[in-house]
């Protein structure tokens, strides 16, 4: 192949990290690589419900792209992808058309409603950096709007929170350190702020060991986090929300709803054609799309299969990672005419933190861990990708530095 035109959408955990390996694997002469993204930035996804917090500053979580790729080996493109023409081998942007050889697909997650009542009009999402930073400033607005009005909107004091997965867990504990700074910034008793969870399951984080989630809820009811589980979300209105639980239906007020129960690959990749499961492309061994041998598909928007257990891989920045440096291997491997290795994933563990102090995990030898040593551990596999993206300069700008508090 005369120097094929790799382009890569998206600069998510799997797209930024196959454009890092791949501009240290080929030179410049064997190919012309594109990275396109909508954003001039990379930004730690896993980072966003402490951003929404209000305990982190998104600066922290955002890493401008011309810091971390070679602008002499990587052309960048900020646009938007509009769509995939596999048969054509282009890529329609909002502003102009490529054309590829061979062609990663990272695109990453966008939020699914389920289509339930008002959920797109009413709720906030923690998916990028600009709706998280949305999400801290409208809880900042309603604490300060309390003590303006000449009647108590107990509303504006009620936050709640759709979903008890990894993404809801973590911003239910950043909200519980959040909440008794808020109440002192703006002078409202602790006592009327409740922080409330609904969750359709029989219990939160599904799939973590039932200790470690004693241990959750124990730590965040005794930070005042209110759960209700066993109950699905069946509208979203402006000054309310609507569940059903045990067949019947409750209201609760609140100008607080953030929806972190679900997400779903980016639509284009379904709209563009591809053979998809749940929006999903379930990808071949090697990466590769069911009917394009230069098609390439991770992170979010693949469905990868665990060839070992036969079980989905989850769609976690480990995954993405680990799929693309198994991606970039393999696009070298077409661009040399040499065979292509399978993907075999490795699980590392899972960590959920609750708050910047306290964690629960499951680790190598399914070891658990909870508490300091849970966080600790968090902290240091944030670390290791900084330091993996961008080296020694960027861990010291971005890290995470307080182990202990």
């Amino acid at each position: 192949m005369n120097r094929p035109n790799i382009v890569i959408l998206g600069a998510g955990y799997g797209g930024i990290m196959t454009t890092i390996k791949l501009q240290k694997m080929l030179k410049l002469n064997e190919a012309n690589i594109t990275l396109v993204n909508i954003n001039d930035y990379h930004y730690q996804t896993t980072w966003l419900h402490e951003s929404a917090a209000g305990t982190l500053h998104h600066d922290q979580i955002r890493i401008p792209i011309r810091n971390i790729i070679n602008l002499d080996k990587i052309n960048f493109v900020l646009d938007k992808v509009v769509s995939i023409k596999p048969e054509e081998k282009k890529v329609k942007l909002e502003t102009s058309e490529l054309s590829y050889d061979i062609l990663v697909v990272g695109l990453g997650f966008e939020a699914a409603t389920y289509g339930i009542e008002g959920l797109e009009e009413h709720a906030l999402t923690i998916d990028n950096i600009n709706n998280a930073r949305l999400v801290r400033d409208h809880l900042n607005y309603n604490f300060a709007m309390y003590n303006k009005e000449n009647e108590s909107n107990q509303a504006r004091l009620n936050i709640v929170v759709g979903g008890g997965g990894l993404t809801g867990v973590e911003f239910l504990g950043e909200l519980a350190n959040r909440i008794p700074e808020m109440c002192e910034e703006y002078d409202i008793d602790k006592n009327l702020v409740r922080i409330i969870n609904i969750e359709a399951a029989p219990s939160i984080l599904p799939g973590f060991d039932p200790f470690l989630v004693e241990y959750a809820i124990n730590s965040l009811e005794a930070r005042g986090v209110e759960f209700i589980t066993r109950a699905k979300l069946k509208a979203c209105k402006p000054g309310c929300i609507v569940y059903e639980r045990d067949g019947e239906q409750f209201e609760l007020p609140t100008m607080n709803t953030i929806w972190a129960a679900g997400v779903r690959a980016n639509s284009v990749v379904e709209a563009s054609g591809f053979e998809t499961n749940s929006g999903k492309v379930e990808v071949r061994r090697d990466l590769r799309a069911p009917d394009y041998d230069d098609v390439f598909v991770i992170g979010d928007c693949a469905l990868v299969k665990n060839p070992s257990s036969g079980n989905t891989c989850p769609p976690t920045a480990q995954m993405a990672v680990q799929q693309a440096a198994t991606a970039a291997e393999n696009v070298k491997a077409l661009v040399h005419d040499k065979k292509l290795e399978e993907f075999t994933p490795k699980d590392s563990g899972t960590v959920a933190s609750l708050g910047n102090n306290d964690a629960i995990g499951i680790f190598l030898n399914n070891q658990k861990l909870l508490g300091w040593k849970a966080t600790f551990m968090k902290k240091m596999i944030d670390n290791r990708y900084l330091f993996k993206l961008g080296g020694v300069n960027l861990l010291m700008k971005n890290g995470k530095f307080n182990i202990f508090y």
